[in-house]
C-alpha cells in the first residue's frame, strides 16, 4: 500500500498532530518496546496497549519501525526542552543550571529502558542512529554554546573548554539520572549534587551568576 511506503519524516501536518490517540500510541509502543523489546514488538501490541484500532495505528504511523523512530525524537526533543527551563530567570545562572539539571535527570531516568533500546537499535539502523547521536549530541553543543555566552558576558569563568565542561556535566548528569531510575529516592540528591558540581566548573560560585573564587557552591 502507498501508506507504507510513505517517509517516515514527511508524514503529513494530521499525522504529526497531537491528537490525543497519537499521544497514547507512542506512550504504548515506549511501553511495549520496552518490555518485550523492538524484535518481539508487533503493531498489534501497540494497539492493544494503547486501546487504538489497527486501522488507527495507520492514520499516525507507517509502520513499527516510524513509531520506533518518532520515539526517538521525541526522547532528544524532551532533552532538549530540558534545557529551555520556562519559567526561570535566563539571568540568574544558577537557577537555570539548577532548573536544567533537575529537568534533564528526570528525563532521562524516565526514558532509561527506551535509550538502551535505542542504542541497540543504532547498531543496525542508520536513521536510529542519526537520532541517537542527536540526542547525545546536541544537548551537550547546547549546553557549550550557553556557557560561552556566561564567559563572554563576565559570569562565568569555567575551569576548561566550554565543550569539555559541557561534556563532563553531560556525563555526570547521565549516571546520576540512572541512579535515580533504580533508586527514585535519590533524585533531589543527584539534582543538588550535580547543580553544585556545575556551577563549579562553571566558575559561578555567588548567586546571580558573578564568578567568584574557585572552592565548594553554596547550597
Amino acid at each position: 500500500m502507498a501508506r507504507h511506503q510513505q517517509p517516515w519524516a514527511t508524514r503529513t501536518a494530521r499525522d504529526r498532530s497531537d491528537a490525543p490517540a497519537r499521544g497514547r500510541l507512542l506512550d504504548a509502543a515506549e511501553a511495549v518496546f520496552t518490555r518485550r523489546g523492538y524484535g518481539a514488538t508487533t503493531i498489534a501490541d501497540i494497539t492493544a496497549e494503547a486501546e487504538v484500532s489497527r486501522a488507527g495505528f495507520y492514520v499516525y504511523f507507517a509502520s513499527k519501525e516510524e513509531i520506533f523512530r518518532v520515539l526517538a525524537v521525541r526522547v532528544r526533543d524532551a532533552f532538549l526542552a530540558a534545557q529551555d527551563v520556562p519559567g526561570v530567570d535566563r539571568d540568574d545562572a544558577r537557577e537555570v543550571v539548577r532548573a536544567s539539571t533537575a529537568a534533564f535527570i528526570a528525563a532521562y531516568a524516565h526514558h532509561l529502558p527506551l535509550l538502551r533500546l535505542l542504542e541497540q537499535q543504532a547498531q543496525t539502523d542508520d536513521d536510529v542512529r542519526a537520532l541517537w547521536e542527536e540526542t547525545q549530541e546536541r544537548p551537550v553543543h547546547r549546553s557549550a554554546r550557553y556557557i560561552r555566552r556566561l564567559t563572554a558576558e563576565g559570569r562565568a569563568r569555567p575551569v576548561a573548554d566550554p565543550l569539555a565542561v559541557a561534556r563532563a556535566v553531560g556525563g555526570m548528569s547521565i549516571q546520576f539520572a540512572r541512579l535515580t531510575a533504580s533508586a527514585p529516592e535519590a533524585y533531589d540528591a543527584a539534582v543538588r549534587d550535580v547543580t553544585a558540581m556545575f556551577l563549579h566548573l562553571l566558575g559561578v560560585e555567588h548567586p546571580g551568576g558573578a564568578p567568584g573564587t574557585p572552592g565548594r557552591t553554596p547550597r
